[in-house]
């Protein structure tokens, strides 16, 4: 699928931020793993969920979808083996099944060729550290990878694993840990990345039963215990809103954003101090966020805990007067992209100055970036992106391969059309 983008200005209207994909992710796995029924009141159903959904039930969760809702009947930890799970594009779903399956027997779990080249060997160090066995099914520490699981039985309980890789292979050892017999001290050794995404987990996991401290994000101790079924209802997401709240603050237009709670945990809520800092007018209401353009300035941001934000921060920069600075978000390049290198090279293409680092990323901002045809990579985050700077951009942009936007938001181009009409035309390639 194609994109045929051309400029809107001054956009105003409002638009409803999808579900929060890592709530919905959790929220399956958990409520599969627990005792008793539990009601998932209106998740996201996208391709990276379904995913993580499709794989409960083959570990024995019974699964019923009803409208806005997911009922789950959990299995109380006695897992089916399901012997294969394709994760497709879904990283988070490799990392927390990855976790889910040391709980079973012997597992594989592959993915797609962008799947197969992000790196797992650290989480599977970690699961050794519980005496779960393991093996990546090609070199370099890369899926497919094999558990051969403990059936519930596993009774080692101290971890140590790096912080600095992925906050996902954390979470997968937290979200399993109340099955482990003994209480479970997980230590990280280096500073932690991605912390906002470690408090929605260690959030859902008590709000479901577990017992869990938290000693300065340096040690966790998950004590041994059984997740108890609940209702439960998914907040919408900041990373997915954050493309409405960008093209509000760089089209000079008005935006509101519903669906949003002002006191959320997710760290992607920031792109609302963000474009504050760049110039734009930001007001948060009940329920609702509210974002007026005007000209904006460059900034300098460290996205550390934020890496999804990248593609977003990247295109306000695009446009914003002066040089900003995008820094400490190396891992931001084993995403579903290396989104680093994916931007720098996009942008350039509207006629940007860009400089490339390890860990991020400089940026000449300019008044009125030229359309181009430019590449997605397959990654949901940067068709959005990339889309947004096209309505800002004179001409007319042309982006390839958009349908990957299911990964996250399948309704993403519905909703933008509700806001930019005719200016977005798809079509089959």
């Amino acid at each position: 699928m194609r994109a045929l983008i051309s400029e809107a200005a001054g956009v105003k209207g409002r638009v409803k931020a999808p579900p929060s994909k890592s709530y919905t992710h959790r929220a399956f796995v958990i409520s599969g793993l627990a005792d008793g029924s539990s009601r998932i009141i209106e998740p996201l159903l996208s391709d990276d969920t379904f995913v993580t959904l499709n794989a409960m039930k083959a570990f024995g969760a019974e699964v019923e979808r009803q409208k806005n809702e997911v009922l789950i009947r959990g299995t109380s930890g006695k897992l089916s083996s399901p012997r294969l799970i394709d994760c497709r594009n879904s990283g988070t779903s490799l990392r927390l099944l990855t976790g889910v399956s040391a709980l079973d027997s012997e597992v594989t779990l592959t993915g797609d060729t962008s799947l197969q080249s992000r790196p797992i060997q650290p989480l599977l160090d970690a699961l050794a550290q519980l005496g779960v066995n393991s093996e990546t099914l090609q070199a370099g520490g890369r899926p497919p990878v094999r558990v051969y699981g403990k059936e519930g039985r596993i009774n080692n309980g101290r971890i140590r694993i790096k912080g600095d890789m992925s906050s996902q292979f954390i979470s997968s050892l937290l979200i399993i840990s109340p099955y482990v017999e003994e209480d479970v001290i997980i230590e990280i050794t280096t500073p932690l990345k991605s912390q906002p995404y470690i408090d929605i987990t260690l959030e859902m996991m008590k709000s479901y039963g577990a017992v869990v401290e938290n000693i300065n994000y340096r040690e966790f101790i998950v004590h041994s215990s059984r997740y108890k079924g609940r209702e439960f209802k998914i907040e919408g997401d900041y990373s997915s809103a954050s493309y409405f709240i960008a093209l509000a603050a760089m089209s000079r237009g008005k935006v509101e954003v519903g669906n949003l709670i002002s006191d959320s945990l997710q760290g992607d809520k920031r792109i609302l101090s963000i474009v504050e800092e760049m110039g734009a007018k930001v007001e948060i209401r009940k329920n609702m966020i509210a974002v007026e353009g005007r000209e904006l300035s460059a900034i300098e941001v460290d996205l550390g805990d934020t890496p999804d934000l990248l593609p977003t921060v990247a295109i306000l920069a695009a446009v914003a007067r002066g040089k900003s600075i995008i820094r400490n978000v190396e891992h931001a390049r084993y995403k579903e992209s290396d989104r680093i290198r994916a931007c720098s090279t996009e942008l350039r293409r509207f006629g940007c100055r860009v400089v490339e680092r390890r860990d991020g990323l400089e940026i000449e901002g300019k008044e009125k970036p030229r359309g181009a045809s430019v590449k997605s990579y397959s990654d949901h985050r940067m068709v959005m992106a990339l889309s947004i700077l096209g309505l800002v951009s004179s001409g007319e942009t042309v982006i390839d391969d958009v349908e990957s936007v299911a990964i996250s938001y399948p309704e993403f181009f519905d909703d933008l059309k509700e806001l930019v009409g005719d200016r977005i035309e798809l079509s089959e390639v």
